[in-house]
């Protein structure tokens, strides 16, 4: 018999590397996608993000559509007066009490309701349970100590802190992405002087200035962006910098140099499209940074202005009801599956952009 020749093991297709032909940012996608984990991760987070951002069509006090004596009326992007539905007095209609409920019943007549028919500040005045109420039929998460849907207040609570996460995690980046550009590439006494600037700006106490201002200002989504956004950016700015300071010296930059391209092209063109893997990669955790200082600081109450659906201020409604304990589970359940989310989406993105695995 001829000698059995041993063969070499061949590695599944869906281990096989990217084809060499494709350009890094093909090849990085095609390793997150085998990420199995980081791709659903994302694939859920981009699906609860756009849902919230349709949350009055989810979770709404007002119908979505109304039939009434052959007319037609869209409450949802128009108020109308009690008297239009049969009502005696000429005040916005409460779409909630059950008289004009019964009045969009009878006859031809219809309401298309959202899904939760309660919005972020509705109250219940015909609650039958007092407040805060467990979850029921009525409400399917329950209330909170003022009478408010919290399934209502988890909804565009967790608009609110992904839109805020974000703007502050663009903002902040777009900084450190200045700040360390300007000094990676020109170094010596301009990198001096910034490192300087860091050291003594990193050293203000920010939640003391925090405070300071809520006391001086009203409150308001902008000035929190703000003030948080002058301390967000130096992380993201040593790694930029230390990037800039490796890349400014690579071939390509001396030759585009001694082709007489300005700094700016340079800066902007040539090192910055090299130097954004620890960009992208920081991101997702950026941004579960952003929407924790969120949360801690409504939960101490220098967050966003009163009345506005905030995880915080529901955490801190807990606390303070510890026998309702839907508010504290649902809000908490809500925080952690967005955080695992964003951490699961960094390490997929973080393993997809690393050179050592380019081959992998």
């Amino acid at each position: 018999m001829p000698p059995v020749q041993a063969q070499e093991p061949q590695l599944p297709a869906a281990a096989a590397p990217p084809p060499l032909h494709m350009s890094p940012g093909r090849r990085a996608w095609i390793r997150f996608r085998r990420n199995r984990l980081g791709f659903v991760s994302l694939v859920i987070f981009v699906v609860l993000v756009v849902l919230s951002l349709f949350a009055e069509l989810l979770s709404n006090d007002r119908p979505l559509v109304v039939r009434y004596d052959g007319h037609w009326y869209f409450p949802i992007v128009k108020d109308y007066a009690e008297t239009t539905f049969g009502g005696d007095f000429p005040t916005p209609t409460d779409y909630l009490d059950p008289f004009i409920r019964r009045q969009l019943k009878e006859g031809h007549n219809f309401a298309l309701y959202p899904p939760n028919p309660y919005g972020p500040k509705t109250l219940n005045y015909f609650a039958s349970q007092p407040n805060p109420a467990a979850p029921s039929r009525e409400n399917f998460f329950g209330t909170d100590d003022r009478g408010r849907d919290l399934l209502a207040q988890l909804i565009y609570g967790f608009r609110v802190s992904v839109l805020f996460g974000l703007a502050l995690t663009v903002t902040g980046v777009a900084l450190g992405i200045l700040t360390g550009a300007v000094q990676g590439f020109f170094g010596g006494k301009t990198d001096l002087a910034f490192q300087r600037f860091i050291e003594i700006w990193g050293s203000m106490p920010e939640l003391y200035l925090l405070i300071i201002f809520s006391a001086v200002l009203a409150p308001s989504v902008g000035l929190l962006l703000v003030l948080l956004s002058l301390f967000g950016w130096m992380g993201l700015s040593d790694y930029v910098r230390a990037e800039f300071l490796r890349n400014r010296q690579m071939d390509y930059v001396r030759a585009a140099r001694a082709l007489g391209v300005g700094n700016g092209r340079i800066m902007w063109k040539h090192i910055l499209p090299n130097s954004m893997t620890p960009v992208v990669t920081f991101l997702p955790f950026r941004m579960s940074a952003a929407i924790l200082a969120l949360t801690s600081l409504d939960f101490l109450g220098l967050g966003v202005p009163p009345g506005t659906p905030s995880l915080g201020e529901l955490l801190n409604q807990g606390k303070a009801n510890l026998d309702a304990w839907w508010i504290s589970l649902s809000t908490f359940a809500v925080l952690v599956v967005t955080l695992l989310l964003l951490t699961f989406m960094g390490d997929a993105l973080r393993d997809a952009l690393d050179p050592r695995k380019a081959d992998a």
